[in-house]
């Protein structure tokens, strides 16, 4: 493993530590449309053994266990213990008795061969550093004729919400994810998938608008409740008004009256393991 994905991947854990208590209330809403596609494509089944790959707080996992009912499964994992922990928490609270969390970097998964009838990763595959690398240990953990549902963001251009990496940036090396918008590029996924053995690839677009009250609301899910989360950490208050202020400049285009109602887009894909 070399020193920089080393580096992304400790970025990954910590700064999503430090965004698990704001990420359900920022970001569940705005999420829903591309989760309820998700889910239409992967299309869980009773009984079925579901593992969900950086799961974060359990949004998409404890809906699955919903659907797999009592005779089915549903493990989700993240490389956040904050995350693990605040969705372990989630399912108690639903009386959920189907599904379990546990702590997992998702390029490698402590997981048996052919476990699973289907893998979900819902926007995490941009964050590894070796997203092919992911795709083949879904592909080694999945029964013959499993499937995996997959979920990244689009291209950076049809993702207002973008200019949040060039205004940290600017700032400090947050080092968050080089490669964050690339997998967004039409047949970049179709291509991870296929070269990770996966077949029956299908890949669709999603674009829906993600509303926010405020220019805080929209400051908080951008810096306190996402990705940079970390970098915003290490920010003193100067640093933090000053890149608020650019955000908000920067979706200005869309704001309307109080609120903003920010274009997104995502890129939805579901294969099989022959």
């Amino acid at each position: 493993m070399s020193l920089q994905a080393r580096l992304q991947r400790r970025i990954q854990r910590y700064g999503w530590d430090l965004a698990a208590d704001a990420y359900e209330f920022l970001w569940q809403q705005q999420l829903s449309a591309a989760h309820r596609q998700l889910l239409l494509l992967a299309a869980p089944l009773p009984g079925e053994s579901v593992l969900d790959v950086a799961s974060g707080t359990g949004l998409i996992a404890l809906t699955v266990a919903d659907l797999v009912g009592g005779t089915g499964h549903v493990t989700g994992v993240d490389i956040s213990e904050r995350m693990v922990e605040a969705a372990r928490q989630r399912a108690a609270a639903l009386g959920l008795d189907n599904v379990g969390f546990a702590r997992m970097d998702g390029e490698q998964l402590e997981c048996a061969d052919a476990t699973f009838d289907l893998v979900i990763c819902a926007l995490g595959l941009m964050y590894m550093p070796d997203p092919e690398q992911a795709l083949r240990e879904f592909h080694r953990v999945l029964r013959p004729g499993g499937r995996v549902a997959l979920a990244v963001w689009g291209e950076r251009r049809n993702c207002g919400w973008s200019s949040v990496f060039p205004i940290v940036d600017a700032e400090v090396s947050s080092e968050v994810c080089p490669l964050f918008f690339q997998l967004g590029h039409s047949g970049a996924l179709t291509a991870l998938c296929e070269q990770a053995g996966l077949v029956g690839v299908a890949e669709q677009r999603v674009t829906t608008p993600l509303h926010y009250a405020d220019a805080e609301e929209a400051c908080d899910a951008a810096f306190v409740g996402g990705p940079v989360a970390m970098a915003w950490s290490r920010f003193d208050e100067a640093t933090r008004r000053r890149v608020q202020q650019r955000y908000v400049e920067s979706i200005s285009q869309w704001r309307q009256g109080d609120g903003f109602r920010v274009p997104g887009e995502f890129v939805l894909m579901l294969a099989q393991k022959p």
